[in-house]
Protein backbone atom coordinates (compact mmCIF):
# COMPACT_ATOMS: atom_id res chain seq x y z
CA UNK A 1 0.00 0.00 0.00
CA UNK A 2 2.95 2.42 0.79
CA UNK A 3 4.59 1.69 -2.72
CA UNK A 4 0.81 2.01 -4.37
CA UNK A 5 0.37 5.64 -2.84
CA UNK A 6 3.57 7.18 -2.96
CA UNK A 7 3.68 6.43 -7.07
CA UNK A 8 0.14 8.02 -6.88
CA UNK A 9 1.79 10.77 -4.75
CA UNK A 10 4.69 11.48 -6.95
CA UNK A 11 2.66 11.34 -10.16
CA UNK A 12 0.43 14.13 -8.60
CA UNK A 13 3.31 16.54 -7.93
CA UNK A 14 4.83 15.61 -11.57
CA UNK A 15 1.11 16.79 -12.98
CA UNK A 16 0.89 19.79 -10.60
CA UNK A 17 4.93 20.99 -11.61
CA UNK A 18 3.78 20.31 -15.72
CA UNK A 19 0.61 22.14 -15.17
CA UNK A 20 2.25 25.18 -13.89
CA UNK A 21 4.44 25.33 -16.52
CA UNK A 22 1.96 25.38 -18.80
CA UNK A 23 -0.40 28.15 -17.54
CA UNK A 24 2.56 30.49 -16.88
CA UNK A 25 3.76 29.54 -20.80
CA UNK A 26 -0.29 30.17 -21.81
CA UNK A 27 -0.10 33.57 -19.92
CA UNK A 28 3.18 35.09 -21.86
CA UNK A 29 1.20 34.37 -25.06
CA UNK A 30 -2.38 36.38 -23.82
CA UNK A 31 -1.83 39.54 -25.50
CA UNK A 32 -1.56 42.74 -23.95
CA UNK A 33 0.48 44.79 -21.20
CA UNK A 34 -0.83 44.74 -17.90
CA UNK A 35 1.03 47.97 -17.19
CA UNK A 36 -0.75 50.16 -20.32
CA UNK A 37 -4.16 48.31 -18.75
CA UNK A 38 -3.14 49.80 -15.34
CA UNK A 39 -2.01 53.42 -16.32
CA UNK A 40 -4.44 53.38 -20.07
CA UNK A 41 -2.88 53.46 -23.10
CA UNK A 42 -1.42 57.34 -23.29
CA UNK A 43 0.71 57.00 -21.08
CA UNK A 44 4.03 58.28 -20.10
CA UNK A 45 6.86 55.67 -21.56
CA UNK A 46 8.78 56.20 -18.56
CA UNK A 47 5.98 55.67 -16.38
CA UNK A 48 5.33 52.41 -18.26
CA UNK A 49 8.91 50.84 -17.64
CA UNK A 50 8.95 52.22 -13.89
CA UNK A 51 5.60 49.95 -13.46
CA UNK A 52 7.00 47.23 -15.38
CA UNK A 53 10.05 47.11 -12.97
CA UNK A 54 7.86 47.36 -9.83
CA UNK A 55 5.63 44.73 -11.00
CA UNK A 56 8.80 42.80 -11.76
CA UNK A 57 7.38 42.29 -16.03
CA UNK A 58 11.30 43.47 -17.39
CA UNK A 59 12.65 40.28 -15.94
CA UNK A 60 13.14 37.66 -18.42
CA UNK A 61 10.11 34.63 -18.41
CA UNK A 62 12.76 31.73 -16.99
CA UNK A 63 13.37 33.46 -13.64
CA UNK A 64 10.48 35.11 -13.46
CA UNK A 65 9.04 31.52 -13.25
CA UNK A 66 11.48 30.10 -11.23
CA UNK A 67 11.13 32.93 -8.68
CA UNK A 68 6.87 32.29 -9.06
CA UNK A 69 6.89 28.90 -8.35
CA UNK A 70 9.34 29.36 -5.22
CA UNK A 71 6.91 31.67 -4.06
CA UNK A 72 3.71 29.50 -4.50
CA UNK A 73 5.56 26.68 -2.88
CA UNK A 74 5.54 29.09 0.27
CA UNK A 75 2.22 30.20 -0.08
CA UNK A 76 3.07 33.80 -1.54
CA UNK A 77 1.78 34.06 -5.02
CA UNK A 78 2.68 37.60 -5.42
CA UNK A 79 0.12 40.71 -5.30
CA UNK A 80 -2.74 41.41 -7.58
CA UNK A 81 -1.81 44.18 -10.17
CA UNK A 82 -5.78 45.16 -10.06
CA UNK A 83 -6.25 45.11 -6.85
CA UNK A 84 -2.69 45.59 -5.19
CA UNK A 85 -3.32 43.07 -2.86
CA UNK A 86 -1.97 39.95 -1.63
CA UNK A 87 -3.23 37.07 -4.22
CA UNK A 88 -3.23 34.49 -1.55
CA UNK A 89 -5.27 37.09 0.33
CA UNK A 90 -7.88 37.96 -2.01
CA UNK A 91 -8.40 33.35 -2.76
CA UNK A 92 -8.98 32.70 0.87
CA UNK A 93 -11.72 35.47 1.47
CA UNK A 94 -13.53 34.10 -2.08
CA UNK A 95 -12.88 30.34 -0.94
CA UNK A 96 -16.05 30.80 1.34
CA UNK A 97 -17.83 31.33 -1.56
CA UNK A 98 -16.97 29.30 -3.95
CA UNK A 99 -16.29 26.11 -1.28
CA UNK A 100 -19.90 26.11 -0.05
CA UNK A 101 -21.08 25.78 -3.50
CA UNK A 102 -18.70 22.95 -4.60
CA UNK A 103 -19.66 20.82 -1.75
CA UNK A 104 -23.38 21.85 -1.10
CA UNK A 105 -24.18 21.05 -4.99
CA UNK A 106 -22.00 17.81 -4.54
CA UNK A 107 -24.18 16.26 -1.67
CA UNK A 108 -27.24 17.45 -3.17
CA UNK A 109 -26.35 15.52 -6.74
CA UNK A 110 -25.18 12.18 -4.43
CA UNK A 111 -28.26 12.17 -2.35
CA UNK A 112 -30.35 12.41 -5.09
CA UNK A 113 -28.20 10.50 -7.86
CA UNK A 114 -27.34 7.32 -5.76
CA UNK A 115 -30.03 6.31 -4.59
CA UNK A 116 -32.50 7.13 -8.05
CA UNK A 117 -29.41 5.21 -9.77
CA UNK A 118 -29.27 2.09 -7.57
CA UNK A 119 -33.00 2.26 -7.69
CA UNK A 120 -33.21 2.57 -11.16
CA UNK A 121 -30.86 -0.94 -11.61
CA UNK A 122 -33.12 -2.97 -9.14
CA UNK A 123 -36.15 -2.40 -11.25
CA UNK A 124 -34.89 -2.97 -14.48
CA UNK A 125 -37.71 -3.68 -16.79
CA UNK A 126 -40.01 -1.98 -15.33
CA UNK A 127 -41.55 1.84 -16.02
CA UNK A 128 -39.74 3.48 -13.79
CA UNK A 129 -36.32 2.23 -15.51
CA UNK A 130 -37.33 4.27 -18.71
CA UNK A 131 -38.21 7.32 -16.69
CA UNK A 132 -35.26 7.45 -14.94
CA UNK A 133 -33.17 6.89 -18.18
CA UNK A 134 -35.22 9.99 -19.87
CA UNK A 135 -34.42 12.24 -17.23
CA UNK A 136 -30.89 11.15 -17.10
CA UNK A 137 -30.83 12.26 -20.76
CA UNK A 138 -32.42 15.70 -20.65
CA UNK A 139 -30.89 16.67 -17.65
CA UNK A 140 -27.11 15.78 -18.90
CA UNK A 141 -28.56 17.89 -22.07
CA UNK A 142 -29.32 20.81 -20.17
CA UNK A 143 -27.00 23.61 -20.23
CA UNK A 144 -26.41 25.06 -16.45
CA UNK A 145 -26.15 28.69 -16.98
CA UNK A 146 -29.81 28.05 -18.92
CA UNK A 147 -30.98 26.01 -15.98
CA UNK A 148 -29.90 28.78 -13.74
CA UNK A 149 -31.68 31.55 -15.74
CA UNK A 150 -35.04 29.30 -15.20
CA UNK A 151 -34.64 28.96 -11.30
CA UNK A 152 -34.01 32.91 -11.63
CA UNK A 153 -37.24 33.34 -13.72
CA UNK A 154 -39.63 30.81 -11.30
CA UNK A 155 -38.07 31.59 -7.82
CA UNK A 156 -36.87 35.34 -7.87
CA UNK A 157 -38.66 36.88 -10.60
CA UNK A 158 -42.03 34.73 -10.53
CA UNK A 159 -42.64 33.93 -6.85
CA UNK A 160 -39.86 36.35 -5.03
CA UNK A 161 -39.31 33.32 -2.69
CA UNK A 162 -35.49 33.80 -2.99
CA UNK A 163 -33.02 36.30 -4.18
CA UNK A 164 -31.55 36.15 -7.92
CA UNK A 165 -28.42 37.12 -7.37
CA UNK A 166 -26.21 38.44 -4.62
CA UNK A 167 -24.01 37.05 -1.61
CA UNK A 168 -24.89 37.82 2.50
CA UNK A 169 -21.83 36.16 4.64
CA UNK A 170 -22.94 34.02 6.96
CA UNK A 171 -21.70 36.38 10.39
CA UNK A 172 -23.89 39.05 9.15
CA UNK A 173 -27.41 36.89 8.24
CA UNK A 174 -27.33 32.94 8.34
CA UNK A 175 -31.00 33.04 6.84
CA UNK A 176 -29.95 35.27 3.86
CA UNK A 177 -26.61 33.36 3.49
CA UNK A 178 -28.40 29.62 2.89
CA UNK A 179 -30.88 31.38 0.56
CA UNK A 180 -28.58 33.07 -1.40
CA UNK A 181 -26.45 29.38 -2.07
CA UNK A 182 -29.67 27.93 -2.91
CA UNK A 183 -30.50 29.05 -6.74
CA UNK A 184 -26.97 28.47 -7.45
CA UNK A 185 -26.28 24.92 -5.65
CA UNK A 186 -29.63 23.64 -8.01
CA UNK A 187 -28.28 24.91 -10.66
CA UNK A 188 -24.82 23.25 -9.69
CA UNK A 189 -26.30 20.39 -8.96
CA UNK A 190 -29.39 19.02 -10.80
CA UNK A 191 -27.50 18.82 -14.45
CA UNK A 192 -24.41 16.37 -12.23
CA UNK A 193 -27.56 14.23 -10.41
CA UNK A 194 -28.84 13.09 -13.99
CA UNK A 195 -25.43 12.48 -15.10
CA UNK A 196 -24.16 10.53 -11.94
CA UNK A 197 -27.62 8.72 -11.99
CA UNK A 198 -27.00 7.33 -15.29
CA UNK A 199 -23.79 6.51 -14.54
CA UNK A 200 -24.69 4.75 -11.35
CA UNK A 201 -27.24 2.75 -12.74
CA UNK A 202 -25.34 1.28 -15.69
CA UNK A 203 -21.95 0.40 -12.63
CA UNK A 204 -24.88 -1.63 -10.71
CA UNK A 205 -26.51 -3.52 -14.00
CA UNK A 206 -23.43 -4.36 -14.62
CA UNK A 207 -22.30 -5.38 -11.28
CA UNK A 208 -25.45 -7.38 -11.03
CA UNK A 209 -25.00 -9.49 -14.16
CA UNK A 210 -21.94 -10.77 -12.66
CA UNK A 211 -21.62 -14.69 -11.97
CA UNK A 212 -21.13 -14.03 -8.26
CA UNK A 213 -24.24 -12.15 -7.90
CA UNK A 214 -25.96 -15.06 -9.20
CA UNK A 215 -24.50 -17.47 -7.01
CA UNK A 216 -24.90 -15.51 -4.06
CA UNK A 217 -29.02 -15.29 -4.58
CA UNK A 218 -28.70 -18.98 -5.43
CA UNK A 219 -27.60 -20.19 -2.12
CA UNK A 220 -30.91 -18.36 -0.84
CA UNK A 221 -29.16 -14.83 0.44
CA UNK A 222 -31.94 -12.21 0.78
CA UNK A 223 -32.15 -9.18 -2.20
CA UNK A 224 -30.97 -6.76 0.63
CA UNK A 225 -28.09 -8.63 1.30
CA UNK A 226 -27.39 -9.19 -2.36
CA UNK A 227 -27.94 -5.63 -3.41
CA UNK A 228 -26.26 -3.80 -0.31
CA UNK A 229 -23.56 -6.23 0.75
CA UNK A 230 -22.30 -7.74 -2.84
CA UNK A 231 -23.07 -5.14 -5.22
CA UNK A 232 -23.01 -2.16 -3.81
CA UNK A 233 -19.75 -2.88 -2.74
CA UNK A 234 -18.03 -4.16 -6.10
CA UNK A 235 -19.70 -0.79 -7.77
CA UNK A 236 -18.11 1.57 -5.35
CA UNK A 237 -15.33 1.70 -7.58
CA UNK A 238 -16.85 2.81 -10.39
CA UNK A 239 -19.33 5.37 -8.36
CA UNK A 240 -16.13 6.66 -6.27
CA UNK A 241 -14.78 7.90 -10.19
CA UNK A 242 -17.98 9.06 -11.13
CA UNK A 243 -18.34 10.93 -8.18
CA UNK A 244 -14.42 12.48 -8.46
CA UNK A 245 -15.61 13.60 -12.42
CA UNK A 246 -18.88 15.44 -10.82
CA UNK A 247 -16.92 17.30 -8.68
CA UNK A 248 -15.07 18.07 -11.00
CA UNK A 249 -17.24 19.36 -13.27
CA UNK A 250 -19.05 21.14 -10.19
CA UNK A 251 -15.64 23.24 -9.35
CA UNK A 252 -15.06 24.44 -13.39
CA UNK A 253 -19.35 24.76 -13.69
CA UNK A 254 -19.35 26.96 -10.80
CA UNK A 255 -17.22 29.93 -12.39
CA UNK A 256 -20.39 30.44 -14.98
CA UNK A 257 -23.05 30.18 -12.19
CA UNK A 258 -20.90 32.38 -9.61
CA UNK A 259 -21.35 35.07 -12.78
CA UNK A 260 -24.99 34.22 -13.60
CA UNK A 261 -25.91 34.57 -10.00
CA UNK A 262 -23.26 37.78 -8.96
CA UNK A 263 -21.69 35.31 -6.29
CA UNK A 264 -18.30 37.05 -5.12
CA UNK A 265 -16.19 33.51 -5.34
CA UNK A 266 -13.40 32.02 -6.97
CA UNK A 267 -14.86 32.13 -10.87
CA UNK A 268 -15.98 35.62 -10.66
CA UNK A 269 -12.63 36.64 -9.44
CA UNK A 270 -10.56 34.56 -12.03
CA UNK A 271 -12.65 35.83 -14.83
CA UNK A 272 -12.10 39.71 -13.52
CA UNK A 273 -8.28 38.84 -13.83
CA UNK A 274 -8.61 37.71 -17.41
CA UNK A 275 -10.59 40.91 -18.27
CA UNK A 276 -7.44 42.54 -16.80
CA UNK A 277 -4.56 40.79 -17.72
CA UNK A 278 -4.31 40.33 -13.71
CA UNK A 279 -1.19 37.71 -14.33
CA UNK A 280 -0.21 36.97 -11.02
CA UNK A 281 -3.90 36.46 -9.74
CA UNK A 282 -5.26 34.65 -12.98
CA UNK A 283 -1.80 32.22 -12.29
CA UNK A 284 -2.55 31.36 -9.18
CA UNK A 285 -6.53 31.01 -9.68
CA UNK A 286 -5.69 28.92 -12.35
CA UNK A 287 -3.08 26.95 -10.42
CA UNK A 288 -5.75 26.48 -7.90
CA UNK A 289 -8.15 24.68 -9.71
CA UNK A 290 -5.37 22.27 -11.53
CA UNK A 291 -4.10 21.64 -7.74
CA UNK A 292 -7.63 20.99 -6.71
CA UNK A 293 -8.34 18.33 -9.75
CA UNK A 294 -5.02 16.74 -8.98
CA UNK A 295 -5.79 16.44 -5.47
CA UNK A 296 -9.23 15.04 -6.27
CA UNK A 297 -7.77 12.45 -8.73
CA UNK A 298 -5.29 11.76 -5.84
CA UNK A 299 -8.24 10.83 -3.10
CA UNK A 300 -10.06 8.94 -6.18
CA UNK A 301 -7.03 6.70 -6.57
CA UNK A 302 -6.27 6.52 -2.54
CA UNK A 303 -10.03 5.16 -2.43
CA UNK A 304 -9.54 2.74 -4.94
CA UNK A 305 -6.80 0.61 -3.28
CA UNK A 306 -9.10 0.83 0.29
CA UNK A 307 -11.86 -0.44 -1.85
CA UNK A 308 -10.17 -2.98 -3.98
CA UNK A 309 -7.19 -4.60 -2.73
CA UNK A 310 -5.72 -6.02 -5.98
CA UNK A 311 -5.13 -2.74 -7.28
CA UNK A 312 -2.61 -1.56 -4.61
CA UNK A 313 -0.56 -3.48 -6.19
CA UNK A 314 -0.41 -2.23 -9.59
Amino acid sequence: MFTYISRRLITSVITIFLAAILVFSALLAIPGDPAEIILGINANPKALVALHEQLGLDVAPVPRFTNWVMGAVQGDFGESLKYRKPVRGLITDRLRVSLPLAFGSVLLACLIALPLGIFAAVKKGTIFDPIVVIFSQVGAAVPSFWLALMLILFFSVKNHWLPAGGFTPWERDPSAYLRSLILPILALALGQTAVMTRMTRAAMLEVLNKDYIRTAKAKGLSSRIVLWTHALHNALVTIITILGISLTNILIGSIVIEQVFALPGLGRLALTAMGTRDYPLLQAEVMFYASAIVFLSFLVDMSYGFLDPRIRYT
